[in-house]
C-alpha cells in the first residue's frame, strides 16, 4: 500500500524544468534562458500597440456608456499620455484622428460615436486631397455640356413693388381676400375665386416684413422651445419619384364618370408620368470638383445650413466662375433664411440665384433650376412683378417648355392680369391640347368672365387628367359651382370628390380657410354660441337699428352699394358695411352712431377679423346662387329688420328657414346656403359675424384677416 500512496503524492507535485547555468555562472530556468533572458523588441512593440488600442477604445467606451465625467478625466489622461501618430506610431492610429488635430482625445471619441460632426474644413480638405485637381486656366472645350448664354439681367430686375399700392386680386366669389400666412403665401391663395397671393385690400409693409413670422392656419398654442417647421427645399439634382396619394373610393351615388382619373391609372403608369429626367447641373470643370461640392451639399441636406453656407462661400472664393457652387450657396442661404425666419437673408439668396444664373458655362438645367427657384422666392416675399419678370426671362430662354409657360400664366394671375394669363394658356393649349394644368386654369379664367358653360369642359377635363397642379380645391369648388348654376346635379359628385381628396370638410361645408377641430353644424342657437348677451342686445334694440338703416337707404346717399361678388342669379342686392376684417369701415359709423354704439362692447363681433358687420337689403325678384363662405372660423347672425310676410327664405344645407322681425337667426356660412326674395317689397336684415366660440384667444389674435 505504501508504494501506491507515494505515487499519488508525487503525481500532485509540480514538475519544474531543470535549471541551467548561463555564461555568467548564474542559474536560471530553462524557459527564461530559451527566450533570451526577457522580452524581445517585437513583443515590446506588440504590447505597446495593445495598450494604445485599449486606450482608444476605453475612450470610446467611457463616452458611449457615460461612465465618468470624461471631459475632465480623459482630458487629464490625454495630457499625460498623448499620441503623436506621425512620429511615435508611424501612422498606425491615424484612422482615429477624426477631428484633424493630429492626436486622439475625447473629441475624437465623440466623432467616432456620432456625437459630434467632423469639421467642414476636414471634409473639404479630404475632398481636395482625394482629387487634387486645379481649375484650368483655359476655357472649357466644345466637348463640355452645352451652355445657354443668359442675357444679363439689370440691377432693377426686381421692381421695388410698393407695399402700399393696391393689388389686383383675381376674384370670383369672395371679394375680401385674406392677408397671407406663411403657408398660404407658399401656394399663392386657396381662397375661392382668387388667384392672388396678395389680399384684396392693400398690403402693408408690415405684412411683408412678417412673411416669415405669420401664424399657420391651424394656429396652435405656442409651446416652449419649439423650433418652427420650415419648408423643405426640393433637390433639383435628385431623380425622385413623387409618391402617389391613394384616394378612398367614393360611394356609388357620388362617383362621377371620369375618362381616366389619376387613381384609375396603373401605378407604374403614374410613376412613369411623374418621373423626371435627372437635371445636369455640373459643367465639365465642375465634375472635377464634384466631391467638394457634394461635401458642402451634404451639410445642407442634413439641415446644417450655417455650416453649408460657410462651405459654399469657401468654394465660391476658390472657384468664382462655378455656377453650381454659386447655386449651392443660394440654396444654403435660402435654407438659412427659413431657419432664421429672415426676409433679409432670403433677399440675399434671391440675389445669389441671380448671380448663379448669369455666370458663363452654366448648364441649361442649372439656369432653369436657378431662375425657377428665384421666382418662387420672389413670390413668397410678395414681389409678384419681379417674379413675373424672372419667369418671362425663363420662357424667353426655354420657349418650348410648356411647364414654364404654365408658371408664367400663374404669375400673370397673381398680379390680376387675367387677359395676359388667358393668352398664355391659349398658347399652351394650341401646342399641348391635353395639358391638364393649362385646362383647369383656362377654365378658371373663363368662369371669372362669367362664361359658365364654356368653363365647365376645361375645368372637368383638367381635373380628370390628374396632371400635377390640378388637384386643387379651387378647381373642384368652381367646377361644382358652374355645374350648379347650369342646373346640373353632378356638381355634388365633384364636391364629394373634393371632399374625398381632402379639400373640403364635407360635401356641404366647402370653405377653404379652416381651423381643424371646430364644431361644425349648419344652424346654431344663441345658447350654442355662448353669445347670449350680444343676441339679447340686438333683439332688444332692433327698432333702433332698423330706423338708422332706413334713414340711410336712400340711393342718393350712396352708402348701400351693389353686391359685387357674382353671387346673384338675378335681382338687386345692396350692402352697407360698418366693420370689416375687425376694423371700422371708414366713416360708416357716423351715419348710424347708435347701432355702432351698441356693438362696441362685443369684441367677438367687432374684433372678428374673418367677418363683417353690415346691413343687407334685397329687392323682390332676387335669387342668390348656392354658395359657401371662405372660412369655418366664424358664425353669421341675421337680425330681421324689415321682413315681408311671405316670399323670403334662406336655405343652409337641406334646412330652409325664414327671418322674423326682431329675431336673430344664426348659421355657419361655411356650409352651402342659398337665398330667395320673391316678396312684393324689400327685405332688410342686419348681418353680424362673430368668432367661432371654440377658437382660443390666441387664435383670434393671430389668424389672418378675411
Amino acid at each position: 500500500m505504501a508504494p501506491r500512496k507515494n505515487f499519488r503524492n508525487q503525481a500532485k507535485k509540480e514538475v519544474k524544468p531543470a535549471a541551467v547555468v548561463n555564461k555568467n555562472g548564474v542559474k536560471v530556468e530553462a524557459s527564461v534562458a530559451a527566450s533570451g533572458g526577457g522580452f524581445s523588441g517585437t513583443k515590446i512593440f506588440t504590447w505597446f500597440m495593445v495598450l494604445a488600442l485599449l486606450g482608444v477604445w476605453s475612450s470610446v467606451a467611457v463616452v458611449w456608456f457615460d461612465l465618468v465625467d470624461y471631459d475632465n478625466v480623459i482630458a487629464e489622461r490625454a495630457k499625460e499620455f498623448r499620441f503623436n501618430f506621425s512620429e511615435v506610431l508611424q501612422g498606425k492610429l491615424s484612422a482615429y484622428d477624426a477631428d484633424g488635430d493630429g492626436d486622439f482625445d475625447v473629441e475624437d471619441a465623440k466623432v467616432l460615436l456620432g456625437l459630434k460632426e467632423r469639421p467642414v474644413s476636414v471634409l473639404l480638405r479630404e475632398a481636395k486631397e482625394e482629387y487634387a485637381v486645379k481649375e484650368p486656366d483655359a476655357a472649357p472645350t466644345p466637348d463640355d455640356d452645352a451652355a445657354v448664354p443668359l442675357p444679363p439681367i439689370s440691377d432693377d430686375f426686381i421692381p421695388d413693388d410698393s407695399r402700399d399700392e393696391a393689388t389686383h386680386p383675381y376674384e370670383l366669389v369672395e371679394k375680401a381676400q385674406p392677408q397671407q400666412t406663411v403657408e398660404e403665401s407658399k401656394q399663392y391663395n386657396n381662397q375661392p375665386g382668387s388667384y392672388n397671393n396678395q389680399p384684396g385690400s392693400p398690403e402693408t409693409k408690415e405684412t411683408v416684413q412678417l412673411r416669415y413670422n405669420a401664424e399657420a392656419e391651424s394656429v396652435p398654442e405656442p409651446e416652449a422651445d419649439v423650433e418652427p417647421e420650415v419648408e423643405s427645399v426640393p433637390e433639383p439634382e435628385a431623380d425622385v419619384e413623387p409618391e402617389v396619394e391613394s384616394v378612398p373610393e367614393l360611394e356609388a351615388e357620388f362617383v362621377p364618370e371620369l375618362k381616366e382619373n389619376a387613381e384609375d391609372q396603373p401605378k407604374d403608369k403614374l410613376k412613369e408620368k411623374a418621373k423626371k429626367k435627372k437635371p445636369k447641373l455640373l459643367n465639365k470643370f465642375e465634375k472635377t470638383i464634384k466631391t467638394e461640392i457634394d461635401a458642402a451639399e451634404k451639410l445642407r441636406k442634413k439641415g446644417k445650413v450655417e455650416e453649408a453656407v460657410r462651405a459654399f462661400e469657401t468654394l465660391v472664393l476658390q472657384y468664382p466662375q462655378s455656377p453650381r457652387c454659386r447655386y449651392g450657396k443660394a440654396l444654403a442661404e435660402d435654407g438659412l433664411a427659413e431657419k432664421m425666419l429672415s426676409n433679409d437673408m432670403l433677399q440675399k439668396a434671391i440675389g445669389t440665384y441671380k448671380e448663379a444664373s448669369e455666370l458663363p458655362n452654366a448648364t441649361p438645367d442649372l439656369i432653369k433650376a436657378t431662375l425657377k427657384k428665384r421666382a418662387e422666392r420672389q413670390q413668397f416675399l410678395g414681389r409678384m412683378r419681379g417674379a413675373l419678370a424672372t419667369l418671362e426671362k425663363l420662357v424667353q430662354i426655354f420657349p418650348e417648355d410648356m411647364a414654364l409657360k404654365n408658371d408664367l400664366g400663374v404669375a400673370h394671375l397673381l398680379i390680376g392680369d387675367n387677359n395676359s394669363a388667358k393668352r398664355v394658356y391659349e398658347e399652351v393649349l394650341a401646342t399641348a391640347p391635353s395639358d391638364g394644368f393649362a385646362k383647369v386654369h383656362y377654365g378658371f379664367i373663363l368662369k371669372s368672365e362669367n362664361k359658365i358653360a364654356e368653363s365647365i369642359p376645361f375645368l372637368r377635363d383638367g381635373l380628370e387628367s390628374g396632371d400635377p397642379g390640378t388637384d386643387d380645391g379651387r378647381f373642384y369648388f368652381h367646377l361644382g359651382d358652374a355645374l350648379q348654376r347650369m342646373g346640373d346635379d353632378s356638381a355634388y359628385k365633384w364636391y364629394e370628390r373634393g371632399h374625398q381628396r381632402g379639400h373640403f370638410a364635407s360635401v356641404w361645408q366647402r370653405s377653404l380657410y379652416n381651423v381643424d377641430g371646430l364644431k361644425a353644424q349648419p344652424w346654431w342657437t344663441p345658447k350654442d354660441t355662448g353669445y347670449m348677451d350680444l343676441v339679447k342686445t340686438l333683439e332688444r334694440n332692433w327698432r333702433i337699428i332698423r330706423d338708422e338703416a332706413q334713414s340711410v337707404m336712400d340711393r342718393t346717399t350712396g352708402l348701400f352699394v351693389p353686391e359685387e361678388e357674382n353671387l346673384r342669379e338675378k335681382g338687386e342686392w345692396g350692402q352697407f358695411t360698418l366693420w370689416q376684417q375687425g376694423k371700422k369701415a371708414g366713416e360708416s359709423c357716423r351715419s348710424v352712431p347708435k347701432t355702432c354704439g351698441l356693438l362696441e362692447r362685443y369684441p367677438e363681433a367687432t374684433g372678428c377679423k374673418r367677418g363683417q358687420i353690415k346691413f343687407s337689403v334685397m329687392q323682390p325678384g332676387t335669387h342668390v346662387w348656392p354658395h359657401t363662405g371662405p372660412t369655418n372660423c366664424r358664425l353669421r347672425m341675421h337680425l330681421g329688420l324689415v321682413i315681408p310676410k311671405t316670399g323670403c327664405k334662406i336655405r343652409c344645407t337641406n334646412d330652409t328657414r325664414a327671418w322674423e322681425e326682431g329675431k336673430v337667426l344664426i348659421f355657419d356660412d361655411s356650409f352651402e346656403h342659398e337665398v330667395w326674395q320673391d316678396a312684393d317689397s324689400y327685405r332688410l336684415i342686419f348681418i353680424v359675424d362673430v368668432w367661432h366660440p371654440e377658437l382660443t384667444q390666441y387664435q383670434r389674435q393671430t389668424l389672418s384677416p378675411i
